[in-house]
């Protein structure tokens, strides 16, 4: 059985990471796609465990924005869609609270159900959405530098998860937080932090700084490997809360061998903003950049 579920594992990988790479590196449409498929799948795992935990949402309506969320950042950028922003999002959430009037009156929990679904989407699609503005962030310039930049934390993600895994089988004896996780170890975590630190100092020696003319300093690679790390050790344990709070071990079996959508994307919902953030904080990493 082991064996079995690590070949369907490896199948997936093979076939999805090219995937995924063809589209960090062709951005524009193929990647909102990519992010709009990811995101709308997304948020029908996180409407099903708050229907699983008795939560009203309007989940047919979530899914659709979901969807339209990295689609609507795309053709914002290249200005087939320019709406104020903060305008247009007031104007859905009225059109949600309309909807709940009607679909949901006062017996169908509006107030909780409009929260959720407006959550939701922020969530599933919204923070996935930093992708692509990393993609197109002002310090890449060109196709390539752009795709380097956003694998930074990709690759930081992927590194966390697995260093996380690997060390707390190796040498976890302390549980981190065994209410809300029962595998996480902090030896786990803290060997996390470390992996993640030196990789990210040698992604930004040897790819970003000659592939992307984007230089760090060491101090400020490692810094920025280790607040990856713990972004997506918090994005690992929020979803493991929900997945409690709805009593389900994974969020969907809609991959092969990994589960669903959120248990493999949780920490890169908190990873992508935290790196986007850190990148344009005038007073954290852009000094370090030339």
């Amino acid at each position: 059985m082991a064996r079995s579920n690590l070949a369907i594992r490896t199948a997936f990988a093979v076939i999805a990471i090219p995937v995924v790479l063809l589209a960090v590196y062709a951005g524009g449409l193929a990647l909102a796609l990519l992010l709009a498929l990811a995101g709308g799948l997304s948020a029908w795992e996180y409407f099903r465990l708050a229907r699983a935990a008795g939560q009203p949402s309007l989940e047919s309506e979530g899914i659709v924005l979901a969807v339209l969320l990295p689609l609507g950042v795309h053709a914002y950028r290249t200005g087939d869609f320019n709406p104020p922003v903060l305008t247009f999002g007031a104007i859905i959430i009225v059109l949600l609270m309309i909807l709940a009037l009607w679909r949901m009156g006062v017996d169908g929990s509006p107030i909780a159900g409009i929260a959720i679904t407006v959550f939701g989407v922020l969530y599933a699609s919204g923070l996935l959405a930093f992708a692509y503005a990393l993609r197109y962030h002002n310090y890449a310039v060109g196709a390539r530098a752009g795709a380097l930049l956003l694998l930074y934390p990709l690759l930081l993600t992927w590194t966390s998860d697995t260093a996380a895994y690997f060390v707390g089988r190796a040498l976890g004896r302390h549980k981190l937080i065994p209410a809300v996780s029962p595998g996480k170890t902090v030896e786990g975590a803290v060997g996390a932090l470390v992996v993640t630190a030196v990789v990210s100092w040698f992604y930004a020696r040897d790819a970003l700084a000659p592939g992307a003319q984007l230089a760090l300093t060491t101090a400020n690679a490692v810094v920025f490997g280790v607040l990856i790390s713990v972004a997506v050790q918090l994005g690992d344990l929020v979803e493991s809360l929900f997945k409690r709070a709805a009593g389900v071990k994974d969020s969907s079996h809609i991959i092969p061998g990994h589960g669903g959508v959120l248990d493999r994307l949780d920490g890169l919902f908190f990873a992508l903003p935290t790196a986007y953030l850190l990148l344009t904080m005038p007073h954290v990493l852009i000094p370090a950049l030339r």
